[in-house]
């Protein structure tokens, strides 16, 4: 059964809600239902299986929070419902709103657990006895495990954002949970897109589901402005400090592929006097819920994050979305545009593309289902012209400060002792306010010019073959000691690495596998704790030994066969960096085997 929902939606007395809970979305705000909402409602208070095609920001949340809290007992202090959700930031997220929706219900508890929090708050909370337990896959599992989370009375399970938890690798996790769980429960399945993975864990695990798919539910978020920039990677940053000085806006989020990417661009940013903040997987949980309540209260103003930290993060001051590294796949632009333009609300998308990632463009532009405006990045002229708006505004807003009077006087003794212009005094006292740098960007070169720069050819260096493999930007190539003999595919080199070393699907480029061993496109500045997880890992029985690639063979030239028939082998010409591209000090020494020197561990 299919549904697809009409733009004329009744209002939340219409859908079969009680009045206490009516009473309360009146009092947050809530005039009409979102069309996820109108249809999802409904069906779930009448005991059926969903199955939600919705983008974030559509109003899923309420979508089954609210038929949950009407159905729960609170009386029954055994779990009745669970909420699966990809990120920690998701589950709090959740959690947060069913806990805001249940003002008026008394009694009804609601739990978060999740990875990187302590045992005690949660087992504490299970034991008292949580109605609604809002959790990520892999620390439910764990309670299941420590017998203290019991499902035997479970009545209601919610998958939020199923594709984002599959693609985390998380399906052999939902799966086992699923398997737990009562067979005869109420199931409700949301995603922003429906692979063939999802179809099948619904057939599975679903009874006789309706399909709501929300209008447009597979294009980008109507309310976003989507506009891309083209800039070579060594003028991002310069591009991206002209745009933050010359777009109106609140909050911003600007995406980055690689944890350490985030640290050190809000560094960068922090040194240009920008109050930015870096958001990834390895802050502990307290310093990331510090982060986001300052983005909140708007002590800083951009937060520098990769996919996943992301994930879950609703901020009402986001206005803009800046995607620095273009994301490997329209999915993840989806989500990452998913961060503004929430709930009605207007939002500024901005990508940057190389032009080595053009063809990426377009596929977001399929998948928006509307093309993305070009825009150039902010000339000179644009943002000396904004500094002297805010010189000025600046200006005036000084007039109003209670020091005032006790300044001016101090000033017209000085113009006068000194028989010196009032003009001359205030020029001088905005010098001493200013920093070292000049005030005014100086005039940028002719546009024909930087565009001819930007489309460049790279030239190639010396002994390079068109069977060279060149890295994507910011990636290095890595060897695998597996390949076809092996029987392996790409598949399992994923799985492998992914699982052992904690790697995301974004992390990798391409995957070439050779006869006796593989290469794989990774980020350049992998950690030496990936390598550490990795050494014992084994493929169809043989260790991965994963290394950085020192290049492909070298050719010998008809000269060099006349010349020298056993000539000694040198990396001097090949098209790879002799070292690697960020920790250690790695270098393609050859040996008499051929093999690539190990990267050396850090004692």
């Amino acid at each position: 059964m299919t549904s697809d929902l009409s733009v004329d939606t009744p209002t939340f007395a219409d859908l079969g809600l009680v009045d206490t809970l009516v009473e309360r979305l009146n009092a947050l705000g809530y005039e009409t239902p979102t069309p996820i909402q109108a249809r999802a409602i409904p069906t779930l208070l009448e005991g059926k299986d969903v199955v939600g095609l919705a983008q974030t920001g559509t109003g899923k949340t309420a979508a089954f929070a609210l038929p949950i809290l009407q159905k729960i007992d609170p009386k029954n202090t055994k779990t009745q419902a669970i909420v699966l959700a990809p990120t920690r930031e998701l589950a709090l997220q959740v959690c947060e709103a069913i806990t805001t929706y249940a003002v008026n219900l008394p009694g009804i508890r609601v739990l978060p657990v999740y990875g990187g929090q302590g045992y005690g708050f949660q087992l504490q909370g299970l034991q008292r006895g949580a109605h609604i337990v809002v959790g990520t896959p892999g620390r439910v599992i764990d309670h299941l495990e420590r017998g203290s989370l019991d499902l035997t009375a479970l009545e209601f399970l919610v998958l939020d954002e199923a594709d984002e938890m599959l693609n985390m690798g998380f399906a052999e996790d939902v799966e086992r949970i699923l398997a737990d769980t009562p067979e005869y429960k109420q199931v409700a399945l949301f995603s922003a897109t429906m692979p063939k993975m999802i179809r099948s864990l619904a057939k599975k695990y679903l009874h006789d589901p309706v399909d709501i798919a929300t209008p447009k539910a597979t294009t980008s978020t109507a309310t976003v402005r989507q506009r891309w920039i083209q800039v070579s990677h060594h003028h991002k940053l310069d591009a991206l400090t002209r745009l933050l000085e010359v777009e109106t806006g609140d909050g911003m989020i600007v995406f980055v592929r690689t944890k350490s990417a985030t640290e050190e661009l809000a560094e960068k940013l922090r040194a240009r006097g920008y109050s930015a903040a870096a958001l990834n997987g390895d802050l502990v949980q307290a310093q990331r819920e510090r982060t986001v309540a300052q983005l909140k209260s708007g002590q800083i103003d951009l937060i520098i994050a990769t996919d996943v930290a992301a994930r879950g993060l609703d901020v009402e001051r986001i206005t803009h979305v800046i995607n620095y590294d273009i994301p490997h796949d329209t999915e993840a632009y989806v989500h990452r545009i998913g961060r503004t333009g929430r709930a009605g609300r207007t939002g500024e998308a901005i990508l940057f593309v190389t032009p080595r990632e053009r063809r990426m463009l377009s596929a977001i532009e399929k998948v928006s289902g509307r093309p993305v405006e070009e825009m150039s990045v902010p000339s000179a002229e644009e943002v000396n012209e904004r500094r002297t708006g805010r010189f000025a505004q600046a200006i005036t807003s000084s007039m109003g400060s209670p020091q005032f009077h006790a300044f001016r006087t101090l000033v017209e003794e000085y113009a006068s002792e000194n028989d010196v212009s009032m003009t001359d005094v205030a020029a001088a006292l905005a010098v001493m306010s200013q920093t070292d740098k000049e005030f005014f960007l100086r005039p940028d070169p002719p546009k024909k010019a930087a565009r001819e720069r930007d489309f460049e050819p790279r030239k190639k260096p010396a002994g390079f073959d068109r069977s060279d493999r060149l890295p994507a930007e910011g990636a290095a190539v890595y060897r695998v000691a597996v390949g076809k003999r092996h029987k392996i595919g790409p598949s399992a080199i994923v799985g492998a690495l992914a699982n052992e070393g904690s790697l995301k699907r974004s992390d990798f480029g391409k995957i070439t596998i050779g006869q006796d061993h593989t290469l794989v496109e990774l980020p350049a500045d992998l950690p030496d704790a990936v390598f550490e997880a990795l050494a014992n890992t084994r493929i169809s029985g043989k260790l991965i030994d994963l290394q950085p690639d020192s290049g492909p063979p070298i050719r010998r030239t008809r000269e060099d066969r006349k010349g020298n028939p056993h000539p000694k082998k040198s990396h001097e010409n090949r098209p790879y960096p002799s070292k690697a591209p960020d920790k250690g000090s790695y270098e393609s020494k050859g040996s008499s085997s051929g093999k690539p020197a190990r990267k050396p561990r850090h004692k």
